[in-house]
């Protein structure tokens, strides 16, 4: 009875591990232990007590689980694993441009870059083709697009 219980405590153990481990191997292994546990369970006593064994160890697989996802992404070693730093702007919606001339600096196929402002800024036109070097107004921003048309 001690293997089994060692076997479902190091596979149990490993597959805790597996979450903040890369490459899958801890888990694999500690699935591997659970169910050489739970089978050895079975050949060495029988069918109850291998039934007893397997409930037992759903049971706890389920209830760690379920731990693991309410308490673990709040706890100072997750804390360790996620990075909280915003990258770039999140809120890049620029509505200053509204309305601004500018130039485009690449054929505008519909999307290209311009200057507007006197700053480069990612276009998109209505529709139809702009040649370098024409003058574009902004004519709407939608989120993250600045649309632009010729002037």
């Amino acid at each position: 009875m001690l293997t089994v219980v060692i076997l479902l405590l190091v596979g149990a153990a490993l597959l805790g591990l597996e979450t903040i481990l890369p490459g899958l191997i801890a888990g694999i292994i500690g699935a591997i232990c659970v169910g050489a546990g739970v089978v050895l369970a079975y050949m060495d006593f029988g069918a109850r007590t291998g039934n007893v064994v397997l409930f037992i160890t759903l049971a706890g697989l389920i209830t760690g689980g379920l731990l693991y996802v309410k308490y673990f992404p709040n706890s100072r070693a997750a804390k360790l694993f996620a990075s909280e730093r915003a990258i770039g702007n999140v809120d890049a919606e620029r509505t200053d441009l509204l309305g601004q001339n500018g130039t485009a600096l690449t054929n505008l196929r519909p999307s290209g870059m311009a200057t507007i402002a006197g700053k480069r800024v990612d276009v998109v036109t209505e529709g139809g083709m702009i040649e370098r070097g024409a003058n574009v107004k902004v004519v709407a921003v939608e989120g993250l697009r600045t649309v632009v048309r010729a002037v």
